[in-house]
């Protein structure tokens, strides 16, 4: 028994060494130029961009694991990150599947142009499909990872603003996540916080951001059209969120609206691919924020120089309406706005571009909403520079009231000729 128990141990350490000896022979031809430049044809012929890679790493503790480290996909821009990392299941794995664990992706930078050509290119690729002979499908495997984790992870606009994330979430077979949390740690809602969680297709949505929260529930399922596209509608609650670190770039003041926000908002969209959903997104809100501040225009001065001031603000204790948003354009509808100093109603249009076009009546003093010295007021300009003048027609009644009561008359000068202007439209113009 004792010379049985000594062949045992000597077989063991035998295969250890063997193993071990397998291993590190593995991990070097892993780590040689032949493999890395075998892992970059791959890839490039799977992506249909020329890829790039500083290395190619392999762990086997605690589970088998394979890393990309500085991986160059070669688009224009070109879309970049320091290491991505798979680690597979293990289970799966002695059993002969290949099964994806954990996805980590860590510091890259994904410019959207990049990231729109790298779609193309893979559009125009052929689709894996069941062929006529066998049924079975054709190219590799589709591999969703259990797991996606994203560290510092940055995504550029096509307009040039970043916005960098941490993110982990559990997806489910289809690759949709079953949770997910996610922290902005750079870009314009820097230090925003978002947690999803999935019941079957509607997922329990709050965000924690500048000093606020929006919570509800998001719904996505196949459109009852039939046609293969996706719908998407749901309701979100929006409680004091602080406004100019939303519009503007996180400190109080520096965007075009500051105050506190408070918002019902219904959401829907249809699109035929999950990548096309945001651009046809639509949404309706009933907001109202409260200690308003407009930056970049004093309507108060604008009336009294009949419109040809610039700059400056406006603070309301009140300011209600309708939001509207179709993709980047949006409108606002049956603006209200009041302080002790003016009263104010319009609607306002901001198109893709952020240039503004709408209308607001204005009243100084103790009138009400619906004064008839209301001063009607033309808003152009852009979100980040807004501009307000007269009406043509409001600005002959400004100037012949000027005239008849000096002081005084312009307001009623201006609201009489604005009346006027309505009944001869094209006589005065806009």
């Amino acid at each position: 028994m004792k010379r049985l128990g000594k062949w045992l141990v000597l077989a063991l350490a035998i295969a250890a060494l063997l193993l071990g000896a397998g291993l590190f022979s593995l991990q070097r031809w892993v780590g040689s130029d032949d493999f890395k430049a075998r892992v970059q044809a791959q890839a490039g012929a799977v992506l249909g961009v020329p890829v790039t890679l500083g290395r190619v790493e392999v762990d086997l503790w605690p589970v088998p694991a394979m890393a990309l480290v500085g991986v160059d996909v070669q688009t224009r821009p070109a879309l970049a990150a320091e290491r991505v990392e798979v680690r597979l299941v293990l289970g799966a794995l002695l059993a002969g599947r290949l099964e994806l664990a954990t996805l980590l992706v860590r510091r890259a930078d994904l410019p959207q142009a990049g990231i729109d050509q790298l779609l193309a290119s893979l559009k125009k690729k052929p689709v894996s499909g069941p062929t006529p002979e066998t049924g079975a499908k054709s190219g590799p495997p589709d591999l969703i990872p259990r797991r996606v984790v994203l560290d510092a992870v940055t995504w550029r606009s096509a307009g040039g603003s970043a916005t960098a994330v941490d993110a982990d979430a559990r997806l489910g077979p289809e690759g949709l996540p079953d949770t997910l949390s996610m922290k902005i740690v750079a870009g314009q809602f820097q230090g925003a916080k978002l947690r999803l969680a999935r019941k079957a297709s509607v997922w329990e949505v709050k965000i924690d951001h500048a000093g606020g929260t929006i919570e509800g529930a998001v719904e996505m399922r196949d459109a009852a059209t039939g046609a293969g596209e996706i719908a998407l509608k749901g309701r979100l609650e929006t409680k004091g969120v602080e406004l100019s670190a939303v519009a503007g770039k996180g400190v109080a003041g520096s965007g075009p609206l500051s105050g506190r926000l408070d918002a019902s908002t219904t959401l829907s969209a249809k699109a035929s691919n999950l990548g096309s959903l945001l651009d046809g997104l639509q949404t309706q809100s009933q907001f109202t924020v409260h200690n308003a501040v407009l930056h970049g225009i004093d309507l108060a001065r604008a009336v009294k120089t009949i419109g040809l001031s610039r700059g400056g603000e406006t603070r309301l204790d009140t300011l209600a309406g309708q939001l509207n948003t179709s993709g980047k354009a949006l409108t606002l509808n049956n603006l209200v706005a009041s302080s002790g100093a003016l009263s104010a109603s319009g609607n306002v249009a901001m198109a893709p571009n952020r240039s503004l076009n709408g209308r607001v009546n204005v009243s100084l003093g103790a009138a009400t909403l619906g004064d008839t010295v209301g001063v009607p007021l033309v808003v152009g300009g852009t979100l980040d520079a807004p501009a307000v003048t007269l009406t043509r027609a409001a600005m002959v009644g400004a100037a012949l009231g000027t005239l008849v009561m000096p002081g005084v008359g312009t307001g009623a000068g201006a609201s009489l000729g604005n009346k006027v202007g309505e009944r001869l439209k094209g006589l005065f113009g806009k």
